[in-house]
């Protein structure tokens, strides 16, 4: 069969896989804290039907090799993590972070510890502080946040410290915890806008939840009354769009002249 026919379906599969990471982009476009993928391409290993010959000086010149190329493949799928921007509800419990930081939230007990940068946050009945999933948010001691039954009113800072107003005065009840990873892009998504932490993403998928707002750390300041967005942008993603889906139709044009020409070889005993 001729190479180019499984170059075609090769290219078609890869183009495939695109338009799935670009729909996925587009249907979270109003998702809080989403990041978009890209998906990036590498050719397969090419079939050298002739080797190189050296130059020798005065003697012959050099021939280069010739190679026929196999198709692609999909060399990543890539989760951009640049900020989203930022939209404001004046919500006391939302929070944005400024930053390369991400929020913990865990469900409790002996459950893993996941990061999340969407900050939409609530009070559920026994005044915790939990995510959309009822997972709690942890403070920078690891701990579920709960505010006391006293507490009329309270505010979030910059590093997190949450203060109270109770009938005895205002007071710092909890600070809220960060955890800044190395390799963004290594983390892996688990639904519900949560990611776990690989082995690629800090060392041996070790991490430590520590203060918003630390210089040194650039776990980046938090924002009360705001939530980050979807970074998004429509504009990028139909045009991608397009490429993807004339590539696409270029791939199956491949497929139908091979199959043309295939035809002509059969015809051939005619």
């Amino acid at each position: 069969m001729l190479r180019s026919m499984y170059s075609g379906v090769s290219g078609m599969r890869g183009f495939q896989t695109k338009l799935d990471v670009i729909g996925n982009n587009i249907a979270n476009v109003n998702t809080v804290g989403f990041k978009g993928g890209r998906v990036m391409f590498s050719d397969i290993l090419s079939q050298t039907t002739s080797g190189v010959t050296a130059s020798l000086e005065g003697e012959q010149g050099g021939v280069n090799a010739k190679q026929i190329g196999l198709g692609v493949t999909i060399s990543s799928i890539d989760t951009i993590h640049t900020p989203g921007s930022a939209m404001t509800t004046n919500v006391p419990t939302d929070l944005r972070i400024d930053g390369d930081g991400f929020f913990a939230v865990s469900a409790g007990g002996d459950s893993p510890t996941y990061l999340t940068r969407a900050g939409n946050f609530t009070l559920d009945g026994n005044r915790q502080l939990v995510n959309a999933d009822g997972m709690f948010v942890l403070s920078s001691d690891g701990e579920p946040i709960v505010l006391g039954e006293d507490v009329t009113s309270f505010s979030i800072g910059q590093d997190g410290s949450i203060l109270a107003v109770t009938a005895d005065g205002t007071e710092a009840v909890a600070q809220l915890g960060v955890v800044k990873v190395v390799n963004p892009s290594g983390l892996e998504k688990v639904g519900g806008n949560l990611y776990r932490v690989t082995a690629n993403a800090n060392p041996d998928g070790e991490f430590e939840i520590v203060t918003a707002d630390d210089a040194e750390l650039g776990t980046g300041a938090i924002i009360a009354g705001q939530l980050e967005m979807s970074n998004v942008d429509l504009t990028n993603e139909f045009t991608e769009m397009i490429v993807a889906q004339r590539g696409f139709q270029a791939n199956s044009r491949i497929i139908t002249t091979s199959d043309e020409i295939l035809q002509e070889v059969v015809n051939l005993k005619r």
